[in-house]
């Protein structure tokens, strides 16, 4: 009789030898697997490497370091605005304290002779008044401010001595007003704004829409731009980028008037369309302005996007649009 006994199995014995048998194979596999997918992540990464140095040759910037700059400062801005407004009082005036810093050293740089320190105080008192004075009397700060930074300059040029011509003298002078008006007066005007009922939500509102306008000019720009807009002032935009602006702005306008502002869908169109015409002449205006001084940026403080008023020359001119636009159709709020 033979015996069986032999041949008889370990309950689980066979598993486990196919499991040993296939471990190889599925280990093989995974490697493999992993392998293609590191291979794809590395082709990728050289593909979008290539394109961001086609756009940096083009255009002079760095865009994932202008992306990730923008969207951090973007949403400390945002997030302020919503929650705690003091702490975007407080950004806002040391951003303005240091665009004036840097425009005040760009002029320096063009034999124009603008004194930093009342700058930096006239940027203090016309920014924190537009903030928290009564209107009227934000006007009074302003003109106060001017006043000092004007007899600043006499007083500073008179006890210098040195024989400047009275010409080099006014234009010191006008340039320092100017520097008083473009950076802190213009900002003060979000400071009034953020005092009105909802007033958040237009400053969010009419940033918004021109950061849109201006991505959506770059965008449609770098694709389809062909034919210079102001070759002059701005060799880089074209009639296509300002084409792409024209549709984002409006498009932006209209969706955040319906559904952030309460305002009619027309209105909504109108403040797109208002905003694109300040931002684009804010933009050409400081562009104007770089090629009199003959810099391409205000300075290097940002990576990939320049200097602070790099940044903020479309929004600059926007605020005081806004602040227009608040006054014509906050009465037209649905209740």
């Amino acid at each position: 009789m033979t015996d069986d006994r032999s041949d008889a199995r370990v309950p689980g014995e066979s598993a486990g030898e196919a499991t040993e048998e296939a471990g190889p194979g599925l280990q093989a596999q995974m490697r493999t697997a992993r392998t293609e997918f590191e291979q794809h992540v590395a082709h990728a990464r050289a593909e979008f490497e290539e394109a961001n140095e086609r756009i940096k040759k083009r255009t002079g910037r760095d865009l994932i370091l202008a992306i990730l700059i923008g969207v951090g400062i973007g949403a400390v801005a945002l997030l302020s605005l919503i929650f705690i407004k003091w702490v975007f009082i407080f950004l806002a005036l040391g951003v303005v304290v240091l665009g004036v810093v840097e425009f005040s050293r760009a002029l320096a740089g063009s034999d124009r002779r603008i004194d930093l320190a009342p700058q930096i105080v006239a940027a203090v008192v016309v920014l924190l008044s537009g903030a928290f004075l009564e209107l009227w009397l934000h006007w009074v700060a302003l003109f106060a401010a001017l006043a000092f930074v004007v007899v600043w300059r006499l007083i500073t040029q008179m006890a210098a001595a040195d024989g400047r011509r009275y010409s080099a003298v006014t234009s010191d002078v006008l340039a320092g007003t100017f520097v008083v008006f473009y950076v802190p007066f213009l900002a003060s005007m979000a400071m009034v704004l953020l005092r009105q009922d909802a007033g958040e939500w237009w400053i969010i509102a009419f940033i918004a829409v021109a950061v849109v306008a201006d991505t959506a000019a770059y965008a449609s720009g770098l694709t389809f731009g062909k034919h210079p807009m102001a070759p002059r002032i701005s060799p880089n935009k074209t009639w296509e980028g300002f084409a792409g602006a024209v549709v984002g702005a409006v498009a932006a306008g209209t969706l955040l008037g319906i559904f952030m502002l309460g305002i009619p869908w027309w209105a909504g169109a109108i403040l797109g369309a208002v905003i694109l015409g300040t931002a684009t002449t804010g933009d050409l205006g400081e562009s104007m302005v770089k090629r009199d001084l003959g810099i391409k940026d205000m300075s290097s403080w940002l990576p990939g996007h320049g200097g602070v008023l790099d940044r903020l020359d479309s929004i600059l001119p926007s605020a005081t649009a806004a602040l227009a636009l608040y006054y014509l159709f906050s009465p037209l709020v649905a209740s």
